[in-house]
């Protein structure tokens, strides 16, 4: 009997306006596939074999972005890893856009950028997947969000 793999592991940032006292989060509304065009979602994607989860974050943002992060904390469930589709888990990081970094920008991944309100984030449709973790995000103490 054939072990079907384990799936890769998914990573997304979070990316404020500031780690210290934001006021705001990036928001990216997907442009595929055709059944989620138009949710958001935080920006990120799969871990790729030989990275650690914050090499590939930084990886898929440049990619999807095209700019460079700075970390803070990681944002974690608190009954487990965050789950998502296809028996897959997430991490996410809190981040903001590096100093002298370019602004995000879109891409072929993403529809539309918006940087919504933290008090609004819950206003705009977003994946399933990604809901708990928006609710969490809303009620974060960032007083602490720096690594």
């Amino acid at each position: 009997m054939k072990n079907s793999p384990t799936p890769r592991p998914v990573v997304a940032a979070a990316i404020l306006d500031n780690l210290h006292e934001p006021t705001e989060l990036l928001c990216a509304a997907r442009a595929y596939p055709a059944s989620l065009r138009g949710l958001f979602e935080l920006p990120g994607g799969k871990v790729e074999p030989g990275e650690s989860p914050r090499q590939a974050l930084a990886r898929e943002i440049s990619e999807e972005l095209g700019t460079c992060l700075e970390f803070g904390s990681e944002v974690r469930s608190t009954t487990g890893p965050w789950e998502i589709l296809e028996g897959r888990t997430m991490q996410v990081w809190l981040a903001q856009v590096a100093p002298g970094a370019p602004a995000p920008h879109l891409s072929k991944s993403h529809l539309e950028l918006v940087w919504q309100p933290l008090d609004q984030v819950e206003d705009l449709p977003w994946l399933p997947t990604n809901q708990p973790i928006v609710t969490e995000l809303k009620h974060l103490s960032f007083r602490q969000t720096h690594s």
